[in-house]
């Protein structure tokens, strides 16, 4: 039995930036557990957002061709994902959530022709790590995003799992002054490496 797959998407254009840090020790651990992991920098990928040609109605592919179309793929096949995004607008960056959009392949087959790609038996076996900071110091910084992310984990059919937060980052400025924070993430990304393709 191979390595356990797991892709970890960044929402985040800073590649030295504190959700950068944080997605790079969940990535970390997961990998010192045995897991391969894929990064995947969202932002620099080229692709456009999902045109609403609604090919995917009739069809298990999407007809636009570009950096999206093997996640398709992949998607089905890997055990776990990492998702770290800062909020913007109170939400997922626009990079990102129109990464997810792009999923209406899923949505089509899971919601539409009741065929989706992943099994009841295969999504026991698959979870999602969502790991997010926010400028703000607000109770609802996160509600959006979190929709978002859960909503997005059912049509791929990878559950969410855990979160990680923390808000108030313009006062806070650096992640590393909150190192339990940062353990917080090494050890989710560990256990999510653990727990994946168990039932």
């Amino acid at each position: 039995m191979g390595k356990k797959k797991i892709i970890a998407l960044l929402g985040s254009p800073v590649r030295g930036g504190n959700t950068a840090y944080l997605f790079n020790k969940a990535v970390e651990g997961a990998e010192e557990e045995g897991c391969e992991v894929e990064r995947v920098m969202v932002p620099y990928l080229n692709f456009q957002p999902c045109m609403e040609i609604l090919h995917c109605m009739d069809h298990e592919d999407c007809r636009m061709q570009d950096d999206v179309t093997p996640f398709y793929r992949k998607f089905r096949e890997m055990d776990g994902l990492i998702i770290a995004t800062p909020i913007m607008t109170m939400g997922i960056p626009g990079k990102l959530k129109s990464f997810m959009d792009r999923f209406q392949v899923y949505y089509m087959a899971k919601y539409m022709r009741k065929e989706p790609f992943i099994s009841k038996e295969r999504r026991k076996e698959r979870k999602t790590l969502f790991i997010s900071i926010s400028g703000m110091n607000l109770p609802d910084n996160f509600d959006g995003a979190l929709q978002t992310t859960k909503t997005f984990c059912e049509i791929i059919d990878c559950p969410y799992w855990e979160g990680i937060f923390q808000r108030d980052m313009d006062h806070v400025r650096d992640i590393r002054t909150r190192p339990e924070i940062v353990a917080a993430a090494y050890e989710k990304g560990r256990e999510l490496c653990r727990i994946v393709g168990k039932k």
